[in-house]
């Protein structure tokens, strides 16, 4: 039997965990798509901004209708083009969005960053957000 940490450190030894000063630099430079993989009522209360929603349970089977790439081709087209773009995950504390990025990298996915510290982190350091509409 492994713990839910067990499974967090696994997946952390296998990705990507980047600062959220790495993710406020990638954002203001516009070359980056950032996943939050909260669930949504999480989202609601308070999210970064130009974030997507698509909380861990269903982000393998929902990431190829992410807004960049959607409406301008098909799944598989959508997911090339995604590829060829870092990708960011956020979540509160970090757990999650390692979780996913392993998944993602499973998936074939090779620029994948998972936010260490998660929103929680985000929030902390005094970054903007988008407050709960």
């Amino acid at each position: 039997m492994k713990s839910s940490q067990q499974l967090v450190n696994e997946a952390k030894s296998r990705i990507t965990e980047v600062t959220v000063q790495d993710l406020a630099s990638a954002l203001q430079n516009h070359q980056c798509i950032l996943i939050d993989v909260r669930e949504a009522d999480e989202f609601a209360t308070g999210h970064i901004d130009r974030a997507v929603n698509y909380p861990r349970g269903v982000l393998e089977m929902r990431i190829h209708q992410h807004p960049a790439v959607a409406s301008h081709c098909d799944a598989t087209t959508a997911l090339e083009l995604l590829a060829a773009k870092p990708i960011y995950l956020i979540c509160r504390s970090g757990a999650r969005s390692a979780l996913a990025a392993d998944a993602l990298q499973n998936m074939g996915f090779s620029a994948i960053y998972s936010v260490a510290g998660g929103f929680q982190a985000w929030l902390d350091a005094g970054y903007p957000f988008e407050p709960k509409a």
